[in-house]
C-alpha cells in the first residue's frame, strides 16, 4: 500500500498536546529536550501545561504544533513501524514537519525559522486590520467569483484573497476586515450555506502577509536544508519537490500565497498513487479534510499513543 504522511497547520494545538507521547517513548521526550534547547525555553512545559492563551500566541503555537508532531514521527519510527512513504506533505505550517520528516530540514533549525515565521506573520498587520473568514458549502470557484467582486468594488489599499483551499466545500478567505466581510456577504448570496469569521490574530496567506515574506527570506536563505529523501508536495504548487532550492522558495512563497490543498491531495492519489494518508501530530484536521477530497483513500490519524494500534490495522 502507497502511504503519505501528512503534517497539521495551526489550530490543532491544545492544552496537554504531546505529553502522553513523551510519557510514552523515549524518541519523544527527546524531542522535546531539543525543542527546548533550541528554543533557550521551556516550550515542553508550554505544550504540556499552557497556559492556554499563551500557547495560541501564533509565536508559540508554530514551534508547538511542529514539536508534537516531529514527536510523533519520531515515536512511531521508535515503534519499528516502517511506513515507507511515497510522499510527504504539511497544511501550512506542517509544511516544515513534512521536511523534518523527509531529512530535508533539521529539526532544531525548523523550530527556531517557525518561531520567527509566527512572529513575523503577527506582525505583518497591526491588530484589527485584517480578517479571514471560512466559506462552507459552496464551491471553490464561486467562492473565488465572490472574492474578486468584493477585491473590484474594495476602497483603494483594500484586498481580498482565497487562502486555504481546505477541502470541497470548505473555502477559506483573508484580507483587510472589510473587503472579507464583503466577500463573506457575496458568498451568502452565491448559496454558501455557513459563513464563519474565525478568531486569528492575522490574515494569513494573503498579500498582507508580504512583510512576513520578506523578513523570512533571508533567514530560509540561510537555513540548512537539504534535498528530500522524500518527495513533498508543497503547499503553493500542489506539485512534489525535492531539490532544496525549490523547497527553500515554496517556504518562502507560501506565506503569502495560498494553501492549495485539496490540489495537493488529489496530487497525491492521482499522480502519486497514494492510497493511504497518515496524520502525525495533534488532533485529526487533515484526516477529515481528506476524507472529503480522496474518497477512495484510507486516512487515519496517529494522534495518541493508542492510535499506533490502529496504524498497524491500516498496513495488514
Amino acid at each position: 500500500m502507497k502511504l503519505a504522511l501528512v503534517f497539521p497547520g495551526q489550530g490543532a494545538q491544545k492544552v496537554g498536546m504531546g505529553r502522553d507521547w513523551a510519557d510514552a517513548s523515549p524518541a519523544a521526550r527527546r524531542t522535546f529536550e531539543e525543542a527546548d534547547r533550541a528554543l533557550g525555553e521551556e516550550l515542553s512545559k508550554l505544550c504540556w501545561e499552557g497556559p492556554e492563551e499563551e500557547l495560541g500566541l501564533t509565536a508559540n503555537t508554530q514551534p508547538a504544533i511542529l514539536t508534537v508532531s516531529v514527536a510523533v514521527a519520531r515515536a512511531v519510527r521508535e515503534a519499528g513501524i516502517d511506513l515507507a512513504p511515497v510522499a510527504v506533505a504539511g497544511h501550512s505550517l506542517g509544511e516544515y514537519s513534512a521536511l523534518v520528516a523527509a531529512g530535508a530540514l533539521p529539526f532544531a533549525d525548523a523550530v527556531q525559522l517557525v518561531r520567527r515565521r509566527g512572529e513575523l506573520m503577527q506582525e505583518a498587520v497591526a491588530p484589527g486590520v485584517g480578517a479571514m473568514a471560512a466559506i462552507l458549502a459552496l464551491d471553490a470557484a464561486e467562492v473565488a467569483a465572490a472574492v474578486s467582486q468584493a477585491q473590484s468594488e474594495a476602497e483603494t489599499g483594500q484586498m481580498v484573497a482565497v487562502a486555504n483551499y481546505n477541502a470541497n466545500g470548505q473555502t477559506v478567505i483573508s484580507g483587510h476586515a472589510a473587503a472579507v466581510e464583503r466577500a463573506a456577504e457575496l458568498a451568502r448570496e452565491r448559496g454558501a450555506r455557513k459563513v464563519t469569521m474565525l478568531d486569528v490574530s492575522a490574515p494569513f496567506h494573503s498579500p498582507l502577509m508580504g512583510p512576513a515574506r520578506a523578513g523570512m527570506e533571508p533567514l530560509l536563505a540561510a537555513a540548512p536544508l537539504f534535498d528530500a529523501a522524500v518527495p513533498v508536495v508543497v503547499n503553493i504548487d500542489a506539485e512534489a519537490k525535492i531539490a532544496a532550492d525549490d523547497l527553500r522558495d515554496a517556504l518562502a512563497r507560501q506565506i503569502d500565497g495560498p494553501v492549495r490543498w485539496v490540489e495537493s491531495v488529489e496530487h497525491m492519489e492521482r499522480e502519486m498513487g497514494v492510497e493511504a494518508f497518515v496524520e502525525m501530530g495533534p488532533g485529526n484536521v487533515l484526516t477529515g479534510m481528506i476524507r472529503r477530497i480522496a474518497e477512495q483513500a484510507k486516512p487515519v490519524a496517529v494522534s495518541e499513543p493508542g492510535h499506533l494500534e490502529k496504524l498497524g490495522e491500516l498496513l495488514g
